[in-house]
């Protein structure tokens, strides 16, 4: 009697097809991590604390690029590789600022990546941190532009965030000792939006851009209603271009007419 080869043929063609799906299935799971796949280790938006950003960006925590982003983060800190600033300060500018008491955007563009200086605000460092060059630049020309300044001998701008001043950077996180490591993560899809609610929600806000880099932001803009002052950066390799801008001056003139406190740069 002859085998019974269309069930034999049936079994094999059903086990090939199970793996054929199952290999697509995994692909695709590469492919597009899920967010329970990457909350596991880490998710992101349980380390912003204040609420009116929380509701503006709720969508941003979906989109596949965040669940990547996130996924990138938490890889990193499973291997062990130091990430700063800490967890708990990445979202630190919006913790300290709330969108509706943003007056001054200033914006920067990585953290500091050696050890102690980042703190998620730009251009800050904490007390009994060495100051930055850019920031000891930034303190010259407060000094010459605004009476009455005095230098300080430490580097914390947390005094301006908690006056309005959201001190962003483009990117939030940076692996230690290596500048830009996380420039192409996909912050600076998050951090745009930030800019852009910030002009959708705000009346009469400046929008302090510092070289080259910056200044492209002014896109997310909407200049009709908010004023955009644009400077070179403070950076030791451009303080002759910046030397004598009088910004912070033209900071507090911008807010003054339009009927807001200027900012008390005293730190």
């Amino acid at each position: 009697m002859a085998p019974k080869r269309k069930g034999t043929l049936r079994q094999d063609d059903s086990s090939g097809s199970k793996k054929k799906k199952d290999d697509m299935k995994r692909s695709k799971e590469k492919k597009s991590p899920s967010r329970a796949m990457t909350s596991k280790y880490l998710t992101l938006k349980n380390y912003i604390k204040a609420d009116t950003w929380l509701e503006v960006l709720s969508e941003e925590f979906t989109k596949p690029y965040f669940i990547q982003l996130e996924g990138k983060l938490a890889s990193e800190l499973s291997e062990n590789i130091t990430i700063f600033p800490p967890k708990e300060k990445i979202f630190n500018a919006l913790n300290i600022t709330p969108l509706n008491q943003v007056r001054l955007v200033l914006l920067g563009q990585d953290p500091y990546h050696d050890d102690g200086q980042a703190m998620g605000l730009s251009f800050s460092v904490p007390e009994g941190i060495k100051i930055p060059p850019s920031l000891r630049n930034i303190y010259k020309e407060l000094s010459t532009d605004i009476p009455g300044f005095t230098t300080p001998q430490h580097g914390c701008l947390e005094a301006w965030a908690r006056q309005g001043v959201l001190l962003l950077n483009a990117t939030l996180t940076v692996e230690a000792h290596k500048a830009n490591s996380h420039s192409k993560y996909g912050w600076q899809k998050f951090t745009d939006e930030i800019i852009r609610k910030v002009s959708e929600a705000n009346q009469q806000v400046v929008f302090l851009l510092w070289g080259g880099f910056a200044h492209k932001k002014s896109v997310l803009i909407d200049e009709s209603k908010h004023t955009v002052i644009k400077t070179a950066h403070p950076s030791p390799l451009s303080w002759t271009k910046f030397e004598g801008c009088k910004c912070f001056s033209k900071v507090n003139k911008a807010l003054e007419k339009s009927g807001k406190d200027p900012i008390d740069w005293t730190l």
